[in-house]
């Protein structure tokens, strides 16, 4: 995520020495801004809610601190001097910006917002998701960009520890301590062909299921999956004849050759719309698997983050069942 400073902050944060602020009061600041805006000690007074005297003791260690007097009495007024000019000019927009960073309303308006979220997700999640987010935040945030990565779940938590993400939709299970985690829907698992290459029965029997040919997508470049660990528990075995990180390479593949594929149910259901492509469950035991938001707890309290992750929970719970599209 983005996070904008003005120059002078960024410059005055990193130009920080410590021993040279022991014993400073930032009050002293508000007050000679108070002071300068005013030219009058009781006026400050009255408005800082203090006595005269108290403003009379800060304007002394004011006085002491910048090495100048500051404020010269002229009349009824305290004209200030050519060196509280320069000060004033110098932390006026420091002044203010802190100000406004610290007094903020907690007000959260996504119109308004002007900012840009990092998110991994794999890319069968991407297919899914971005369809339906992109539209709503065009309407509801149009200054809210989406910068998206291809994430890997074995490396998901490390990456939002290291603030690379703001946010990954995973079927990551962290283990790496902060990393929070929201499950948004069980998914399970559905077979595909496409019908132009294959002419099979359904629901297709595991022991055919096996029999054929295979394409599959696999993260660390695998040719065996847990489906793999399954069939051999029934004295079976599968050939797989491509493996791929991505699942955007499926479709061509089953549109070319007589191969089946093993993807998410509500994948499946998104390429039997957009392809023609049969399915049929599987007839074996296979665990289904939880889609889950991650992101770190220290960006607990960040609204445009929180927000966002709201909208796509809803998203997914409004739109997915158990891997079938609904409503």
């Amino acid at each position: 995520m983005e996070i904008v400073l003005s120059n002078k902050l960024i410059e005055f944060i990193m130009t920080i020495n410590e021993n040279n602020f022991r014993g400073m009061d930032l009050n002293l600041l508000v007050t000679f801004m108070v002071l300068f805006r005013e030219q009058s000690v009781s006026v400050a007074a009255d408005k800082l809610h203090l006595g005269q005297p108290a403003v009379s003791a800060s304007l002394a260690r004011l006085r002491n601190m910048f090495n100048d007097p500051l404020f010269i009495r002229s009349g009824h007024r305290m004209q200030p001097t050519h060196r509280a000019v320069e000060i004033h000019q110098s932390i006026l927009p420091i002044m203010t910006q802190l100000q406004t960073f610290v007094f903020k309303s907690d007000e959260f308006i996504p119109a308004t917002v002007q900012a840009t979220m990092t998110l991994g997700m794999t890319d069968w999640i991407e297919m899914l998701l971005m369809p339906k987010l992109l539209p709503i935040l065009a309407s509801r945030a149009p200054g809210l960009r989406i910068n998206t990565v291809e994430s890997d779940p074995f490396i998901d938590a490390q990456q939002l520890e290291k603030g690379t993400l703001d946010m990954a939709i995973s079927v990551a299970v962290p283990s790496i301590q902060h990393i929070c985690r929201q499950t948004v829907i069980p998914m399970n698992f559905v077979m595909l062909w496409d019908t132009g290459q294959l002419t099979l029965k359904t629901p297709v029997i595991t022991e055919n299921y096996a029999a054929l040919q295979h394409v599959m997508v696999s993260y660390k470049s695998a040719n065996r999956s847990q489906i793999d660990t399954l069939l051999e528990s029934k004295g079976l075995s599968r050939s797989v004849v491509y493996t791929t990180p991505h699942f955007s390479a499926l479709p061509g593949l089953l549109k070319a050759m007589p191969l089946i594929t093993t993807v998410p149910c509500a994948l499946g259901k998104l390429w039997q719309q957009e392809y023609g492509f049969e399915s049929s469950p599987l007839l074996f035991d296979i665990p289904s698997f939880d889609i889950g938001l991650l992101w770190h707890e220290r960006n607990n309290s960040h609204p445009i983050l929180m927000w966002l992750k709201t909208i796509i929970a809803e998203l997914f719970d409004c739109g997915y069942e158990n891997g079938s599209e609904h409503g």
